[in-house]
């Protein structure tokens, strides 16, 4: 499935700042950064199921927002993009 995940930690605190820092972390070990607090994600359920317990985790939920949108099958490959956005290899092996 594909995802875009965008999050807004508040970082008024040095908690939030830690926060802010551990929500990113664990973001780009599940998709790719393509805005400062957007995520493009391709992953299964189980790893959406972990990913959401995970994030739920670590935010403040009376301070912090995570929004996960479902987008269809492709929707990666037929984003339009302008500026210095550049597209990802959502479909590339991995490497490891």
């Amino acid at each position: 499935m594909e995802l875009l995940l965008t999050y807004d930690v508040s970082t008024t605190t040095p908690a939030g700042r830690n926060r802010l820092r551990r929500v990113a972390k664990l973001c780009e070990g599940y998709g790719m950064r393509v805005q400062k607090s957007v995520f493009e994600i391709v992953c299964t359920e189980p790893e959406l199921l972990t990913l959401i317990d995970k994030v739920q985790r670590i935010i403040d939920h009376d301070e912090d927002s995570i929004r996960i949108y479902r987008v269809p099958k492709g929707s990666f490959r037929t984003v339009r993009m302008f500026g210095t956005a550049k597209p990802l290899p959502h479909d590339d092996a991995l490497i490891l």
